[in-house]
């Protein structure tokens, strides 16, 4: 099989911190992911308690997620996250199901045969090799929505602070677009060799019994928004996000959702994974190897 990743797009990875690869998936695998999307969603039957609406904002974040230990307990399991202004005082849907929903995560790549096919490929497991990673293992996965209209921006950030290493530089995300991601609908946004400056902030756990369940050490910098290239990308294609570089999304205003299935995997070989992270590893489920025979 020819290499799905040229020497080019290695240089290009590893001086930008991201590259746009296009053909990953054909466009009848991404619609096979979105009808099974569109079906888990169906099924769902969400406490009212568990309605938790998500955001990227610093002081919001503490409050949603860390406080939530639906979010802290869903690194191996599959649960769900809304967008702002989805229900109405008394918990109910404001807008329809199925546009109700920010994202859906973290374990959809052990417990949904499409996720795990498409995040074992053989393309996928090209890449990483072609990358040089030694043992990677996958820590994390989401379906992310972007829903027309109420999409919500996502700040500018770094993966690698919600999912630290030592030494850090050894988190990437594969983030698939399953439609065209436009800069109309929300595309990802990126500071070109800003991987290379290390992080400026931590999301940590709390000692046991504190409340919030999550806390923020030091602050999310402050960056020069023209600085900022956009990283369109079509149907099918992914891009490679390296865990320091400094990325963002718009809100979608538009009428068109971007939908994405994403997820994170370290290189396992010589790195420690934070125990102050917010994602564990668990019993039922440890980080899968993603070289499989």
């Amino acid at each position: 099989m020819v290499d799905f990743m040229t020497d080019q797009d290695v240089r290009k990875y590893k001086e930008d911190g991201y590259v746009v690869l296009d053909g990953l998936l054909s466009s009848q695998e991404c619609d096979e992911l979105r009808q099974r999307m569109t079906e888990i969603v169906d099924q769902m039957d969400v406490p009212e308690h568990c309605r938790t609406t998500f955001s990227t904002y610093h002081d919001e974040q503490l409050k949603s997620q860390g406080s939530a230990d639906y979010f802290i307990t869903s690194g191996d399991k599959i649960r769900f996250f809304f967008e702002k202004g989805v229900f109405d005082d008394k918990g109910d849907f404001l807008v329809p199901k199925q546009r109700s929903l920010n994202k859906v995560g973290h374990a959809l790549h052990a417990h949904e045969p499409l996720y795990k096919k498409v995040t074992h490929s053989a393309k996928v497991q090209g890449i990483a090799k072609k990358l040089g990673l030694v043992d990677p293992v996958i820590l994390q996965s989401m379906y992310i929505f972007k829903q027309p209209g109420i999409g919500g921006e996502v700040t500018a950030h770094q993966d690698a602070t919600f999912l630290y290493t030592e030494p850090l530089g050894r988190v990437m995300g594969m983030w698939i677009a399953l439609e065209d991601a436009t800069v109309n609908n929300g595309c990802l946004w990126f500071i070109p060799g800003s991987h290379n400056s290390g992080i400026s902030r931590r999301m940590v756990r709390t000692p046991k019994g504190t409340v919030p369940l999550t806390d923020f050490v030091g602050r999310e910098q402050t960056y020069d928004e023209e600085k900022f290239v956009a990283a369109p990308v079509k149907k099918g294609g992914v891009v490679l996000i390296h865990g320091e570089v400094v990325h963002k999304s718009a809100e979608n205003t538009s009428e068109d959702s971007r939908h994405v299935y994403t997820f994170h995997i370290m290189e396992a070989f010589g790195s420690r994974w934070s125990p102050e992270n917010w994602l564990q590893p668990t019993e039922e489920l440890p980080f899968p190897p993603l070289y499989t025979e």
